[in-house]
């Protein structure tokens, strides 16, 4: 069962991308999403949160050169983990899960429900059932 409280913000200028990664999310069970559509609303919302977020989706491209993604993601306390897609836009090299254990660099224009699903397989990977097993006849 997914951790439901876990907290996703996405970041794309795009209505559309923002819509789709959301619904990828909410068909694997996460409902506390927070989608953006420019820098200035990410780091906003990154400054002044209550309590870090969980995950970042961002695309690269959103950055448009004003900001460094990666070492955003890498310093910044407010967030746990992230995933860069779209880093051939920005020139970044791919940083594999399993090798970035923070920030997560991809390539794929759009993080697609097999990419996120592989994601929240390593941030909130499913627990098995531990308890009694009670049988009534």
């Amino acid at each position: 069962m997914p951790n439901k409280s876990l907290r996703i913000l996405i970041a794309d200028e795009q209505h559309f991308n923002r819509l789709r990664i959301e619904r990828c999310f909410n068909q694997l069970g996460y409902y506390a999403v927070a989608p953006v559509q420019s820098l200035e609303e990410l780091l906003i919302l990154v400054e002044y949160a209550s309590e870090p977020f969980d995950l970042l989706l961002v695309n690269a491209a959103l950055a448009g050169g004003k900001l460094d993604l990666l070492d955003l993601c890498l310093d910044n306390r407010q967030l746990e983990r992230a995933l860069i897609y779209d880093g051939q836009q920005a020139g970044l090299a791919v940083i594999p899960a399993e090798q970035g254990q923070k920030v997560q660099v991809s390539h794929a224009l759009l993080a697609d429900q097999a990419l996120i699903r592989a994601l929240m397989a390593r941030i909130d990977p499913v627990q098995p059932f531990v308890g009694t097993v009670i049988s009534v006849r």
